[in-house]
């Protein structure tokens, strides 16, 4: 039986009604990717106020990996709600926050001792994780990559890359922060080819020390093991190790940013393991909570004990209900294939879209690890401009047909995939065959040639 059940022209009359409304009452600064509005959710579908059901490929923005309303997770937020709903962890502190502490050291990457704290969101980590890393180096600089999305708060800002729409209009922004290209092989910036090239774009951060920042003034160099918001780029098997053997060589630590890549999506736990790698800070947030708001910074015990008593918190931070459901969400990875299902959803991927690849030649590159996947699109493979107007054209297309998808990219051109890892076969076949009629109505319209297998 088909997820995708559609009952009336999208968006529905109920849907144009809530944004009739929302107009006159939400800022336009809080845009949507879609016009339509939920009623309900389960698993891998949703279903919106008019009664049409659609499959979920965006998650949420990837804070879904378990899928919507899992019984797991709604069964411990259930419990904790017959005990208490607040307290402030900072005041009167329980149990559940230790225990979620403890199972964060354990199943992070390092085989060293660690500490977590819990805060609300992945911007809000990220800060945090810089001020951890600010008292335990005495450094002010941190250097950040073009193309990356580390949030929308000042200081996240600072770090995000992308102009428009995030940045444009609120400067200034938090000073002494770097930025330097990064692994995008597809768009190298030095015009080089992987493998011959040796790497140069992890080798060139030593040029950065000599050209741009002192090396003994860097408290910490940022990055997402696989770019989020910057087009789910996931850089060669030995970028890491080279840049942060070259971090540690000068005192410098590195933070990674897995808030989108964490918690499964990679075909691993986290990111960093499918690259070998042992952060001196891990961010994680999204996936965490089930659904819930909850961020963390995990870190080397003696780095995250830096800040003194006091210089960590928050009201709401570790929020009982999220803690709980977190480590639901943790007992699930230990308990099911979650893992090796998000390899076998990449591969799925990586196979429909290879053939989309050869036949039609919108599709640039074809990209991703495990469950974290995307294609790019572009107006022709030899001079690669993006394809934004098309992409566009191309999302719309797909929630107009029942499935919700997503962009990214600094030129808003790739289309990524963050279905819950829950998601069955038929789910799966079901939302690429939307995808594809997309892509096939889109080329037709522009009068592409398909290209020659």
């Amino acid at each position: 039986m088909s997820t995708i059940q559609l009952r009336t022209p999208i968006p529905g009359p109920k849907s144009k009604a809530l944004s009739e409304r929302r107009a006159k009452a939400v800022p336009r600064g809080l845009s949507h990717g879609t016009p339509i509005y939920v009623a309900k959710a389960e698993a891998a579908w949703l279903e919106d106020v008019d009664g049409n059901r659609y499959l979920d490929f965006a998650g949420g923005i990837g804070c879904l990996n378990v899928g919507h309303r899992q019984e797991a997770v709604v069964e411990a937020v259930k419990d904790q709600l017959e005990r208490f709903l607040h307290t402030c962890v900072q005041v009167t502190p329980y149990e559940s926050y230790v225990r979620l502490a403890e199972r964060m050291n354990e199943v992070t990457p390092g085989k060293f001792a660690k500490k977590t704290i819990f805060v609300n969101s992945g911007a809000e980590a990220v800060e945090n994780a810089v001020k951890i890393a600010r008292a335990y180096t005495k450094r002010p600089g941190i250097i950040a990559f073009e193309d990356a999305f580390h949030g929308r708060t000042m200081m996240t800002l600072a770090l995000t890359s992308k102009t428009h729409p995030y940045k444009a209009g609120f400067a200034p922004f938090p000073s002494e922060v770097y930025r330097v290209p990064f692994a995008y092989c597809y768009r190298c910036s030095y015009n080089l080819k992987y493998p011959s090239c040796d790497l140069y774009c992890a080798h060139h951060l030593e040029d950065t020390f000599k050209r741009v920042v002192a090396n003994e003034e860097v408290a910490a160099v940022i990055a997402e093991p696989v770019l989020g918001e910057g087009g789910f780029i996931a850089p060669p098997p030995d970028y890491f190790k080279v840049l942060i053997d070259l971090c540690h060589k000068h005192g410098i630590l590195f933070i990674a940013d897995e808030v989108q890549s964490g918690f499964g999506r990679t075909g691993a736990l986290f990111a960093s393991e499918r690259y070998g790698i042992e952060p001196d800070l891990l961010v994680t947030a999204k996936s965490l909570g089930g659904g819930l708001p909850l961020a963390a910074v995990t870190g080397r015990a003696e780095i995250m004990d830096a800040p003194s008593p006091g210089g960590l918190g928050g009201t709401f931070a570790g929020n009982p209900l999220s803690c709980a459901a977190a480590l639901a969400v943790l007992d699930l990875f230990e308990r099911e294939n979650l893992l090796a299902r998000a390899n076998e959803l990449g591969d799925r991927f990586q196979t429909r879209a290879r053939e989309w690849q050869r036949r039609w030649s919108i599709v640039g590159d074809v990209r991703g690890l495990g469950g974290m996947q995307a294609i790019e699109l572009v107006q022709s493979p030899e001079s690669k401009t993006p394809a934004t107007d098309e992409t566009k054209k191309i999302t719309q297309y797909c929630y107009e047909h029942g499935l919700i998808t997503i962009t990214a990219g600094s030129y808003s051109n790739v289309i990524r995939v963050l279905v819950p890892l829950v998601a069955t076969d038929a789910q799966i076949d079901e939302g690429l065959g939307v995808l594809e009629s997309a892509l096939a109505t889109v080329c037709d319209k522009k009068g592409a040639i398909a290209q020659l297998v």
